[in-house]
């Protein structure tokens, strides 16, 4: 039996936000496994198999330059973006294959300091830029950003090391920045900390809308858990005294059983006044969805539709704490979920916090990490990186409107 090339390898990845705070694409970090030399070409050809049209654009991000430079001698035209360290352009080799894979139509991305730009000659072989931020020039963006002067930022580029909210905003709505690398959740939360954060206006009238076209069961728990704020306090809302359920409602899919169509629809009503409309908000729900997707995804195959449900739940409420401001396990005791879900979220225990740390460490590019994960609770790379590809795949990309 041939081997998967996803069995030698190690993945992660990072999104990309727009000036809309919506996905843009996806940043996906491709580490060797070892001494093992990855087929760069089957590499490719899987991650073809496994992306669809709607699927979101995705920037192949090779950490060995080996790999970098197979991936540019075999990747054709069409194929992911891929980028291009400016260290390694110092190599020969790497520089020769980066003129080929130009000269044959691949697009790829070049990563550097802004204050370090390249010349003219390379930078002709690159459709975009990677910048990385100093403190320096993220000074000197803040400060154009407060005065109204020029600011450093080039239009059209994605940016990274991006910590700040007003700096995030600077780049995305003043810079015109295709996109940014990663979200400033901390800084955001923190500038919003004098008020209480609220269920996004959007998934609440997205489930109203389900309700009054009478869709399934299925499609109600799966918008309810597209907000960890909604999915928590409509557990709240199914085990508190106005109820007055002689049992305990541990799960979204039992308490939309026991509720109905009416009784949910009054609720989200009274709920949609309270709802949020902040857009930077929007990341760091999106991000929590995507950890708890993956977290399910990682769950060993076979088991099923209630511990599945356990498990989205385990990822989707692992930081609530960063919402609510208060410990996990303090919020977690409000209600009557099962132990594995608390023991994985706040005591990394039991036997969903292998597939929770796992989705907690594809979050990065921390190639050793991962290694040791999968080493620890014996998890297989091919397994792994199958669920991560096929997650990212199943995204939803806000496409640009074209006039």
């Amino acid at each position: 039996m041939v081997q998967s090339v996803l069995g030698s390898l190690l993945l992660g990845y990072r999104p990309l936000w727009n000036a809309a705070r919506k996905l843009a694409g996806v940043q996906l970090y491709v580490h060797s496994a070892g001494a093992t030399v990855v087929d760069a070409p089957h590499l490719l050809r899987t991650i073809q198999e496994l992306w669809t049209a709607s699927s979101p654009p995705l920037l192949l991000s090779p950490r060995t330059q080996q790999l970098l430079m197979d991936l540019l001698e075999h990747a054709p035209r069409g194929a992911p973006w891929i980028e291009v360290p400016d260290a390694w352009l110092n190599i020969p080799a790497v520089r020769e294959r980066a003129r080929q894979a130009h000269a044959r139509g691949l697009r790829m991305v070049w990563r550097g300091e802004l204050n370090h730009l390249p010349d003219a000659a390379t930078a002709q072989l690159f459709d975009n830029s990677m910048l990385h931020l100093s403190s320096t020039d993220a000074m000197l963006a803040l400060q154009a950003a407060a005065t109204g002067k020029t600011s450093p930022l080039i239009a059209g580029q994605l940016y990274d090391n991006v910590a700040s909210r007003t700096l995030a905003a600077h780049c995305l709505d003043q810079g015109g920045a295709l996109a940014l690398a990663g979200w400033p959740m901390e800084d955001v939360l923190y500038s919003l900390r004098h008020r209480p954060l609220q269920p996004a206006h959007q998934v609440v009238l997205r489930l109203m809308k389900a309700i009054d076209e009478e869709q399934s069961i299925d499609r109600f728990e799966q918008i309810l858990g597209e907000d960890p704020l909604l999915a928590y306090r409509f557990l709240t809302h199914c085990n508190s005294a106005a109820l007055g359920l002689a049992t305990g409602v541990d799960s979204l899919r039992r308490g939309l059983v026991i509720m109905g169509y009416g009784s949910l629809g009054r609720w989200l009503a009274d709920q949609l006044p309270h709802t949020a409309t902040e857009p930077d908000l929007h990341p760091i729900r999106a991000s929590m969805v995507l950890r708890a997707r993956l977290t399910e995804h990682l769950l060993a195959p076979g088991a099923g539709k209630e511990l599945r449900g356990e498990v989205y739940l385990s990822g989707l409420f692992s930081q609530l704490d960063e919402l609510l401001r208060e410990p996990l396990g303090v919020i977690l005791r409000r209600l009557p979920l099962s132990e594995r879900v608390y023991n994985a979220a706040v005591l990394h225990t039991g036997p969903y916090a292998p597939s929770l740390e796992m989705a907690c460490a594809l979050e990065s590019d921390d190639g050793g990490a991962i290694r040791q994960l999968c080493e620890t609770h014996e998890l297989d790379p091919e397994h792994v990186n199958r669920c991560l590809l096929r997650v990212l795949s199943e995204l939803v990309v806000t496409r640009p409107e074209n006039h």
